[in-house]
């Protein structure tokens, strides 16, 4: 449900302009002109307490002042004065305010002013709601503003300056600077974003992240809709982060919490503008994948750059579609001699019949069921000889076809933009560069196939039960609780003198491992406080005397596990979206490899089998030169349970480490582990 008062914000109908001017070139002069020409404004109110007129109309002396409660107020004025008019602005019963400047040195107290008012900024550029006729800016943009299909939500003022006077086709629904967020949150414009009809894709460019619960659920909105979401993050996503103790949270790093939420939510993840800008509009111009079956198919007039689109997307990850055998013989009959009917595909040989052969080629291509996508791949130059091959082609094949239909460009700064925007105008993406397009084109294919979430179901007897362990200081076996949420574990014996570790060694079978139990030793290895393939009495005598004088009496005594592929599990409390799932390659190295994976938990099975098969560790689980395969499915399923004690259990943690995990032909098990409350 969209907050009344940000709704009234963002759907302005009367405005209060305070710090109005006619002064050519002052802020308070952008900011009249542009209320003034926003349409959708049918009460427009000056404020200015030193002016009687203002362009002309008259100006009153304060806020205050105003007749009437206004849907928005524009905060044209200097940071010390910011509080008092946000306190006048929430107590008349306004809707909303943008707040400009950066409000230094007041920000609390503007947010605890505000009291239920909508704020957008501080430190912001403004909103635009062309669909609205609303265009709460500060600055001059061009006129008019065409409503689209896009949403953009950024914390950068210059990236939204930037989007909205692109030469793209990148019209938009709503268009934020959010600045700061001291009030408003990035999250409730995206989910008012989400409410409207037009809205087709939401773009956002982040800092940071302000309220996870909020932006979770309009995340979950979207992927409900099937509303693509493209983000570029910047900078750091988390703060304070406590990388001591267990490694789970040196492992996670800073970046974790954006790895985490876009890959839960199916959010398309970018690098930069360019991606950003050809991925939106990829999902704004052009169709949509409707099934996903085997991939892209490019055509080219270079051998040169078939190969370089080849080898861009091989890096990328973005496959090409295996072309089935009637596609390749049709193929066969049209291209000059001397070319193969492959996938990319260069049509260009002696230029004979150039158009012919390029226009049958692309609907061959369209026709075969294996190809999702059709992409011409040229630079799309301006052409001096008045040649149309390209254009012409184009037209036929979105006429033939209801599969996407895009222009990939190598280069941007050769390609004809008269002619790109005609062919956007129809409705034909043209990507301006080799990997932000091609990357654009792997989010399309991606989003045909959504992430499925796991459905969160909590054992409500377990969590208390645990929850009251942690709780109360006593301590906790970190492999007893791994074991109580379905992970097989070693089996062991906890002892304090010598002959108490004789006999358990004896009942578990040797060979053993003796592990010092001092409570205050995180990290065993670390002070040598292990011992390892024990395989008599006198063996496990003296590995014990000698761990008892350096570490105290309590030891731990372990059946050895054969060994295998290590692995580490855990649990990392992240500060902005809270628990983390997080699955690396494990051992001695865990954080020297810095291989990992991280979720929000829960993970289905088939989530979990995933994030095993995104680290470089999955390949030694099929068998390492001839070595029998190891139990990946013991260690999808010890993945899945670790995930649901984060969700039981995670707000409990700082962290929880499962290392190692040893995963051998047999199952997998956990040998060590580390709680931190």
């Amino acid at each position: 449900m969209v907050d009344a008062r940000l709704r009234r914000m963002l759907e302005a109908r009367s405005v209060a302009v305070v710090g109005a001017s006619d002064r050519p070139d002052s802020f308070g002069w952008r900011l009249t002109t542009e209320a003034l020409r926003s349409p959708g404004y049918e009460r427009v109110h000056l404020v200015n307490p030193t002016r009687p007129t203002v362009a002309d109309r008259p100006c009153l002396p304060s806020l205050a002042a105003v007749p009437e409660p206004v849907d928005l107020v524009l905060l044209g004025v200097p940071d010390h004065a910011l509080v008092d008019q946000v306190r006048t602005a929430s107590a008349r019963g306004d809707g909303g305010a943008v707040v400009f400047g950066p409000a230094n040195g007041v920000r609390d107290a503007l947010a605890e002013a505000a009291d239920g008012l909508a704020i957008c900024g501080g430190g912001c550029m403004g909103f635009v709601h062309p669909g609205a006729g609303v265009r709460a800016i500060g600055y001059l943009e061009r006129d008019p503003l065409t409503p689209g299909p896009v949403a953009l939500v950024t914390h950068s003022g210059s990236v939204f300056s930037a989007m909205l006077r692109t030469h793209r086709r990148l019209d938009y629904s709503l268009a934020v600077s959010s600045g700061q967020e001291l009030v408003t949150e990035a999250s409730r414009y995206v989910d008012y974003a989400l409410s409207l009809p037009e809205t087709r894709v939401v773009g956002l460019v982040l800092e940071t992240l302000r309220d996870a619960e909020g932006m979770r659920a309009a995340l979950a909105t979207a992927a409900d809709h099937d509303v693509p979401v493209v983000a570029l993050t910047v900078g750091t996503s988390t703060r304070g982060q406590d990388l001591v103790g267990a490694h789970s949270g040196a492992l996670a790093g800073s970046d974790a919490a954006w790895e985490a939420l876009f890959a839960a939510y199916g959010v398309h993840r970018v690098d930069d503008l360019g991606e950003l800008t050809d991925s939106l509009e990829l999902f704004a111009v052009g169709r949509r994948v409707r099934g996903r079956h085997g991939g892209i198919a490019t055509v080219h007039d270079s051998g040169a750059e078939r190969v370089l689109v080849a080898d861009v997307a091989e890096r990328l990850g973005v496959p090409f579609a295996p072309l089935t055998t009637p596609t390749v013989e049709k193929l066969g009959r049209l291209l000059e001699p001397g070319l193969a009917a492959t996938n990319p595909l260069d049509v260009w040989g002696t230029g004979s019949g150039a158009e012919s052969i390029l226009t049958g080629c692309l609907l061959a291509l369209a026709d075969d069921e294996q190809v999702d996508v059709v992409a011409l791949a040229v630079d799309l130059v301006e052409e001096y000889d008045g040649d149309e091959a390209f254009p012409r082609a184009l037209h036929r094949l979105a006429g033939h076809t209801g599969k996407p239909v895009v222009v990939l460009s190598n280069l941007s700064a050769a390609i004809d933009q008269e002619l790109a925007a005609d062919l956007r105008s129809r409705g034909i993406p043209v990507l301006e560069g080799t990997r932000s397009g091609l990357r654009a084109l792997g989010h399309l294919l991606d989003q045909a196939a959504p992430p499925v979430r796991a459905d969160p179901q909590v054992d409500e007897d377990r969590q208390a039960r645990w929850a009251r362990r942690l709780a109360s200081g006593a301590p906790v076996d970190p492999l007893a609780l791994a074991a109580d949420y379905g992970v097989d574990v070693v089996s062991s014996r906890v002892v304090t003198d010598v002959d108490g570790a004789v006999a358990a060694a004896g009942e578990l079978g040797y060979p053993v491992v003796l592990k010092t139990g001092a409570a205050e030793v995180l990290h065993k290895v670390d002070v040598d406080g292990v011992r390892l393939d024990l395989r008599d009495e006198d063996a496990v005598a003296a590995a014990y005397a000698d761990l008892a004088a350096r570490l105290g009496e309590v030891v731990e005594v372990q059946r050895q596990v054969p060994a295998g592929v290590e692995v580490a599990l855990g649990v990392h409390q992240d500060p902005l979206v809270g628990p983390l799932l997080v699955v690396a390659s494990g051992g001695t190295l865990v954080e020297l490899l810095r291989q990992r994976a991280v979720a929000l938990p829960p993970v289905s099975h088939d989530e979990a089998g995933a994030l095993v098969v995104s680290l470089p560790l999955s390949a030694l689980l099929d068998g390492h030169r001839g070595g029998p395969p190891l139990a990946r499915d013991a260690l999808t399923r010890a993945v899945v349970g670790v995930a649901q004690l984060a969700l039981e259990l995670g707000d409990h943690l700082t962290g929880l480490d499962l290392n190692p995990l040893v995963v051998g032909p047999d199952g997998a098990i956990a040998v060590d582990g580390l709680v931190v409350r």
